[in-house]
């Protein structure tokens, strides 16, 4: 059975996989490792930057990376403790 992610899950998703590379990825990185079509990319890419977790930052070859801001590592552990939360009840 496939089980559709939900809005909070790939911005989990998104935030996890800049965590894993060293807290800095280009979008296409992003766009494969979280299986997101260009559009929806950017459309979590802009929620993301707006949220306040993550930073977008430009190099001087106009290249794009991601990094995590302090307020996106606590996203990520406050949903690991919501998720063992959830788990410790059987309701995952």
């Amino acid at each position: 059975m496939i089980i559709k992610r939900d809005r909070v899950g790939i911005i989990r998703d998104i935030l996890q996989i800049i965590k894993e590379k060293g807290n800095r990825i280009n979008p296409t990185g992003i766009m494969y490792k979280a299986n997101l079509s260009h559009k929806m990319l950017i459309e979590y890419l802009n929620e993301t930057i707006t949220k306040g977790f993550i930073a977008e930052e430009i190099d001087k070859n106009k290249k794009k990376t991601y990094s995590l801001t302090p307020r996106g590592y606590k996203f990520l552990d406050d949903y690991e403790t919501i998720r063992k939360f959830f788990d410790s009840y059987g309701l995952n």
